[in-house]
């Protein structure tokens, strides 16, 4: 009796449980989107050539600008928190360089979209391309402020041995979780306008309380503070391994906990609104 109920509604079609229209266009649009890779690819590069342009060292003028900050900042902070040069100055140009990566995935994924206004209302492409366009950007901009800690970990011996190798998964989790926040945030953004500054004001106060310039070690009984704060953990993914350090497994779980959770919501959104952004930018 079950059985014929079932099938007087539909259940038991081989197409019962088909994804709904809007949540396969969002797929397509996000597996298109990443399919024109020489697209996005270019206009990201072509972005940080245009920063530059005219001047003699290029986009090189981001690894300079980030090199002195850190070598000024490690020479005073060094000294003020009574920490081994050798020890202080790794922890801090990785801290820079790692948090610039995550401070701009996040607060540029905010105008993907209305940045990008006069592309989407001119041309049809995936609305996913936007996005890729501001990870790959802001991954660019990361390998060329790595020279920094390249030099540095030359200069002071630092050796990551084996567990550096871990860096790679954890760059690449940082990657991926740039692109759901580039979705969900530019969608957001492309409706309220606020957001964008609303979020720049939370990633100024994270910055502070985030281990980007004090090291953990220095601040006892603040375990529950670091563990609550996620900034921690996707830090930690690409910090400690490039230290020759292995991230616990609470810093692995909450990396892929965020971002199975931002991916879940995120899907469910775009595929709802996606049509919208259009007419929101």
């Amino acid at each position: 009796m079950a059985t014929k109920d079932m099938e007087r509604a539909g259940l038991t079609s081989p197409h019962a449980f088909a994804l709904s229209p809007n949540y396969s266009h969002a797929l397509s649009d996000i597996v298109q989107g990443a399919r024109a890779y020489d697209l996005w690819a270019t206009l990201a590069w072509q972005d940080v050539l245009r920063r530059y342009r005219r001047s003699t060292l290029g986009p090189w003028w981001i690894t300079v600008s980030m090199g002195l900050l850190v070598g000024v900042l490690g020479a005073l902070y060094a000294g003020l928190f009574k920490v081994e040069t050798a020890q202080y100055l790794p922890f801090l140009s990785l801290g820079f360089i790692v948090w610039g990566l995550l401070s701009s995935l996040i607060t540029e994924g905010c105008a993907a979209f209305v940045a990008s206004e006069a592309i989407i209302k001119q041309v049809r492409l995936p609305l996913s391309v936007h996005v890729y366009r501001v990870v790959w950007r802001n991954l660019l901009i990361f390998f060329h402020n790595f020279v920094i800690f390249v030099v540095v970990a030359v200069f002071f011996s630092v050796r990551p041995g084996w567990a550096g190798s871990l860096a790679v998964p954890g760059l690449v989790l940082i990657g991926l979780n740039g692109i759901w926040i580039g979705l969900l945030l530019g969608l957001v953004s492309s409706r309220f306008r606020d957001v964008p500054e609303i979020v720049g004001s939370v990633m100024r106060i994270a910055f502070f309380v985030t281990p980007i310039i004090w090291m953990p070690e220095l601040m006892p009984g603040r375990a529950l503070m670091l563990d609550l704060n996620p900034f921690f953990h996707f830090l930690e993914v690409v910090r400690a391994p490039l230290l020759g350090q292995v991230p616990g497994f609470l810093v692995w779980s909450v990396v892929v906990g965020i971002s199975l959770g931002g991916w879940g919501v995120t899907l469910a959104m775009y595929s709802r609104y996606r049509g919208r952004i259009a007419y929101w930018v």
